[in-house]
């Protein structure tokens, strides 16, 4: 059987730590268990490193120890990632102001992932851009992505 391929975004470390979102949090701790016990591969990105690297201390040092927890591999940003991604956002499906979100979506794009794990609702876990990421993906020969949210992913909430 085949393990699957899922790429974190930042907000999952962030709901890792966080003290104001607990059902959230204890779902991530779950999803981190599952990983370890060897259900997922994981990937992360420099994009997510140079999020976490812009944290104030001490918060970036406890996303950084919450990533060894998992050790991700890490993906790098290249070309073909940069140029999916200013197609997502000149299509209008992710904001320019939020264009590591495009970022995200990319690299698990190009890299053939099977799915991108976000807490983000506003620009990356919703209907609409889960809908036209496909249709850019087939329109620039990458293969349909799921977006969902750790909660979709963990199985035992």
């Amino acid at each position: 059987m085949k393990i699957p391929k899922l790429y974190f975004d930042t907000s999952v470390f962030n709901f890792a730590i966080a003290d104001d979102v607990l059902l959230e949090r204890e779902i991530t701790l779950r999803l981190f268990e599952e990983i370890r016990s060897g259900k997922y591969n994981v990937f992360i990105s420099q994009i997510v490193m140079l999020e976490i690297n812009k944290a104030p201390e001490p918060k970036a040092i406890q996303l950084r120890d919450c990533i060894k927890k998992i050790n991700p591999e890490e993906l790098i940003f290249d070309d073909s990632a940069e140029t999916l991604a200013r197609e997502y956002i000149e299509k209008g499906i992710i904001p320019a102001k939020y264009e590591d979100d495009a970022f995200h979506i990319a690299i698990a794009s190009v890299n053939d992932l099977d799915a991108i794990v976000s807490w983000n609702f506003t620009h990356i876990v919703k209907l609409k851009t889960k809908r036209e990421v496909s249709g850019i993906n087939a329109l620039m020969g990458y293969k349909p992505i799921e977006i969902c949210s750790p909660q979709e992913v963990v199985e035992n909430v």
